[in-house]
């Protein structure tokens, strides 16, 4: 029953919020960070969540996914690790995520869930995250260093299976895998889960078998996935509704 409930507040959602994006920005170290905050309509405490992009940048389409959750009830915040930067051409996707500081981008990270709990209308307690590709890399990353988050989800990005890394780990995990996918094989997906559960924590992972890596985006024109894709989301949306709003 339970469950149902979840499953019947994700399918009328949409119609009940309408969110509005802005662009803001905040302070990580000496640096300031741009990022577009996604804010419901309506009052209350929202639960939030920090979307991060793959290795093309902030663009359109990651844009659109933090609007689509918005308009589920969620405060979003899509954190522009590039500083401006974006891109379609995938050669000079590889040169910006190389030229990525990882110390900077986890900084700007751990910053934006700061950002989000100085925010009148989030609920501090409830801040999740999400990314794809290399984003969903930085979400794991997000959740091994910041133990107030509440919820991570991550879209085929790098994996660590180390237990002293996993061990900090304190949210729930929802992650997304395509079994096709040459740079993350399953062997080490299902490593990441096993050891997770084996020391305790809360992780759900789905993989697909015909998928392969960013089966997600429709930008990928020979990899997207439409019915994977839409499954996908469903997840996603059933897990941040038990994790976040309840």
């Amino acid at each position: 029953m339970r469950k149902l409930a979840v499953l019947l507040f994700v399918s009328t959602a949409l119609s009940a919020f309408a969110a509005q994006g802005t662009q803001v920005s905040y302070r990580s170290g000496s640096d300031t960070v741009r990022a577009m905050l996604y804010r419901p309509t309506g009052k209350g405490l929202f639960p939030a969540i920090v979307v991060i992009h793959e290795f093309w940048g902030l663009n359109e389409w990651v844009e659109q996914q933090a609007s689509k959750l918005a308009d589920q009830g969620y405060v979003t915040l899509a954190v522009d690790l590039y500083r401006g930067k974006a891109t379609t051409n995938p050669d000079e996707a590889h040169e910006l995520m190389r030229g990525l500081p990882q110390d900077r981008a986890d900084r700007d990270l751990r910053n934006a869930v700061q950002f989000l709990k100085t925010q009148g209308h989030v609920n501090s307690r409830k801040i999740g995250a999400i990314g794809w590709c290399m984003g969903g890399g930085y979400a794991l990353d997000l959740a091994l260093q910041e133990p107030t988050l509440a919820a991570d989800v991550i879209n085929y990005g790098h994996l660590a299976t180390d237990t002293d890394s996993l061990k900090k780990i304190k949210a729930p995990i929802l992650g997304i895998f395509g079994a096709q996918d040459r740079g993350i094989p399953v062997a080490d997906v299902k490593k990441f889960e096993q050891e997770l559960k084996r020391l305790g924590k809360k992780v759900e992972i789905v993989i697909y078998p015909d998928a392969g890596h960013a089966f997600e985006n429709p930008n990928n024109k020979s990899g997207y996935r439409e019915k994977d894709a839409a499954d996908a989301w469903r997840h996603i949306l059933v897990f941040f509704a038990r994790t976040l709003k309840q």
